[in-house]
């Protein structure tokens, strides 16, 4: 039986720039894009009034670890902070999880553990960790998105860092296949122990020095040139690595790169003793790297922002010690990321339609989602937000649904609330609760959807 019902809003966020518009759903997808004034009688409608109505955001970048590590989050908390922060795909990574997505068997885990419990749609990065070549393949052919790997050390031993050797047996098969590699790009031989007061954020911050960032950036842009791969560049932290890979795209090679909201909402100098919810990797730098990591998203050399999630409980956050040596490296954010950037830029001028294109459009195109994610356009799927730019809300770690109330942003005031989240055209979210339940679709890469492009 066919579904029916229409978005209306004064501010649609379409393609060619934001105005009134009525959108027309069926069956899950956007059937047309009309005149704000029709109103089809006897069809379900929402109507968003003066509430900007923009394409649900894409999150490449989350850490669910579940199964395995369910007690750092799981699947149905994710996905619900999801909903209520207007992210409606998100792509979980390959790591953290028990088994890690390296292989077959592991991605399918995963989809055991998702199955029936998710209230956005998720996709899934593979990983490419030492002498698993022959898993990537197989893999691409199980449905994953693309490839997430490590230049220096994860964290966790079940997903291994690579070196310059394994790079050389992974990329052909990534270009062959089209699909991106996404590196945490450190280069190992330049990080430093650890040394001085353990509850002083400098002592995290000077053993991960920007030139780490970008030796390892360098050799990425080198191999890529080699072997005609994709690249992604995942949460990039030092503004000193953007000219780097200006000048690699430049030369037409296909790098694309990320930031995360907390390398443009902090400064090192403004993190206090012991605050180890502020601990991540690459570090939170110093305020002229959030400037210009500014700057370089503002000049197109920056693609997109994604969250990178990694939450875990309070005792591996070592709060009670306030210890940043000991900390494990990661921030929650994924329900507030649309508050912790919009905040951020319209302090700075940008418009909502490019914030839209930061968190929606050119997150689907890295995953390879942009024939139905990332726009309001006729055939994509009906994901959209709802939500106030002007609404200002104090940050509760406490009232978000992130399984642990740890965050960074506890007690900041941020601008931009999301009313109502919308999935394949049905309600998820609004005012403030989960609704209707897990409906969201486990993704897998098919020949209908088209690798992804770099722009």
């Amino acid at each position: 039986m066919s579904t029916q019902s229409v978005v209306r809003s004064e501010r649609v966020v379409l393609p060619d720039g934001m105005r009134p518009a009525s959108i027309h759903v069926r069956d899950g997808r956007i059937a047309a894009v009309r005149d704000y004034s029709e109103r089809p009688a006897g069809i379900r409608e929402v109507d968003a009034g003066a509430l900007v109505v923009m394409p649900g955001l894409v999150d490449t970048h989350v850490h669910i670890n579940d199964p395995g590590r369910a007690d750092w989050e799981g699947f149905e908390h994710a996905t619900k902070a999801a909903a209520a922060g207007g992210v409606t795909t998100l792509v979980d990574m390959p790591l953290n999880s028990i088994p890690s997505t390296t292989d077959v068997e592991g991605l399918e885990a995963k989809r055991r553990a998702a199955a029936g419990r998710c209230f956005v749609d998720v996709g899934f990065w593979g990983g490419v960790v030492p002498g698993n070549s022959g898993a990537l393949e197989p893999l691409a052919r199980a449905g994953v998105l693309g490839f997430k790997c490590f230049l220096s050390p994860s964290g966790v031993e079940e997903f291994s860092h690579v070196t310059e050797r394994d790079l050389r047996e992974a990329l052909p098969i990534l270009a062959r296949l089209g699909l991106p590699l996404l590196a945490h790009a450190e280069w190992p031989a330049l990080l430093r122990e650890c040394s001085g007061d353990p509850t002083r954020y400098a002592t995290w911050l000077d053993s991960r020095p920007p030139a780490s960032e970008l030796a390892a950036i360098e050799l990425l842009v080198r191999l890529a040139a080699e072997y005609g791969a994709r690249v992604h560049i995942v949460h990039l932290a030092s503004a000193g690595a953007v000219t780097a890979i200006r000048e690699a795209r430049a030369a037409g090679l296909k790098i694309s790169v990320e930031t995360c909201p907390h390398y443009l909402s902090f400064a090192a100098e403004e993190i206090p003793a012991g605050a180890t919810a502020f601990k991540c990797a690459p570090p939170i730098r110093e305020r002229d790297h959030r400037e210009g990591l500014w700057k370089a998203l503002s000049e197109g050399d920056i693609d997109l922002i994604a969250t990178d999630h990694s939450p875990a409980p309070p005792v591996l956050k070592r709060q009670d010690a306030g210890d940043f040596v000991g900390a494990w490296g990661g921030i929650a954010s994924l329900q507030i990321g649309l508050a912790a950037v919009w905040t951020g830029a319209s302090a700075r001028g940008v418009s909502v339609e490019t914030l839209a294109r930061w968190l929606s459009l050119a997150p689907a195109r890295l995953a390879g989602l942009d024939a139905v994610k990332g726009a309001v356009q006729v055939g994509c799927d009906a994901d959209l937000v709802i939500w106030d730019p002007d609404a200002i809300a104090t940050i509760d770690a406490v009232h978000l649904y992130h399984r642990h109330a740890v965050t960074p942003y506890h007690g900041l005031r941020l601008r931009g609330v999301v009313r109502t989240t919308i999935l394949g055209g049905e309600v998820v979210f609004d005012e403030g609760k989960c609704s209707l339940g897990a409906r969201g679709k486990l993704i897998r890469r098919t020949s209908s959807i088209v690798p992804a492009r770099v722009t």
